[in-house]
Order: structure tokens, then sequence, then C-alpha cells
């Protein structure tokens, strides 16, 4: 189980200085296309970067703020055919284009995106990797960071950048 919030970033450069503060951990700078496919719950999207390669399937609800995710998560490698089978076979909804630096602090995963034709955002997730965790621990982790980084209630995205991009483009 994840709890996460994404939201607008007008200065990312000030969200990375306070993570290096907290001595986060820098994994690094991936290049991510992000391939959305139909489906009838929830969303299918096949993750094709320079560090994360995964087809995931997630359902969550579109709320501003804190919001679990259940996520399912298949690893997979650049070149599998996956996305060629995926895309004849049930369609193609839209394609995500970004950079994303990713950090971590404990069970906490940072992302700070720069998508094309959307702008600069901040995700945080709080992760139950022991399955131990409860939903209001995550949810106070998730809180302290918006908090800490000055994020605003109007900065909060209630959906995914699949469906910003969708919303641009129609």
């Amino acid at each position: 189980m994840n709890i996460e919030i994404k939201a607008y970033c007008s200065d990312p450069q000030f969200i990375e200085t306070i993570l290096h503060e907290k001595n986060a951990e820098f994994v690094g700078t991936d290049h991510q296309v992000d391939t959305y496919f139909n489906c009838s719950k929830g969303r299918l999207k096949l993750r094709e970067g320079n560090i994360e390669n995964a087809l995931i399937q997630y359902n969550r609800d579109n709320i501003a703020g804190p919001k679990k995710s259940d996520v399912l998560l298949y690893k997979t490698k650049p070149g599998s055919g996956l996305k060629e089978i995926l895309s004849k076979s049930i369609g193609i909804r839209v394609i995500v284009n970004k950079e994303r630096k990713i950090f971590f602090i404990d069970n906490i995963k940072f992302h700070i995106d720069k998508v094309k034709g959307l702008g600069s955002f901040i995700e945080i997730e709080a992760i139950d990797k022991t399955g131990k965790m409860d939903q209001t621990k995550l949810f106070e982790q998730c809180q302290r960071y918006l908090t800490k980084f000055g994020i605003r209630e109007t900065d909060l995205i209630d959906v995914s950048y699949s469906d910003l991009l969708i919303q641009k483009n129609t």
C-alpha cells in the first residue's frame, strides 16, 4: 500500500535543496516514458526508463491531497516486446514523457518531475514495504513533507499526469 500526493511545483530546486539537507538518498535522474493503455478498471501503464522499468496496474481515487493507491508492479526489461503486445491488444490511451529525479528518506520516495507539455511537479509516496505500517502513519508522513515543502492546497493535483495530458489535449 502507498499513500501518495502529487502537486504542481513552482520551485523544484527548493524541494531538492531540502531533500539534500535531510540527507535523502539520491537514486538518480530517470528519463521515463509511461505508456497508458486502455483498461476497464484503474490504470495500466508500461514505464520505460533508464532506472525504472515496470508494468504497473493501480487503483487510486481522484482526490487532492494524500490518497491511497493499491499497486501491482511487474518489473520488466527494456525492449521486451510488451509494449507492442499491449498496444495491439488493448490500445494506447496516452503517453507521458518526463524527466524524474528520484530520492528516498526511509520508506518515503520523492519524485521531482518535469513532464513534457505540463511543467514541474513533486510527488511524495509513503510506502508500506513491510505490510506492518498503518494507513494513518503513512498519511502523517505525507502531510509532514507537504508542510515542510510549503505545498499549498491549491497546488495539489487529484488526477494522474495521463489525465492532465488528456484534459489539455481535448
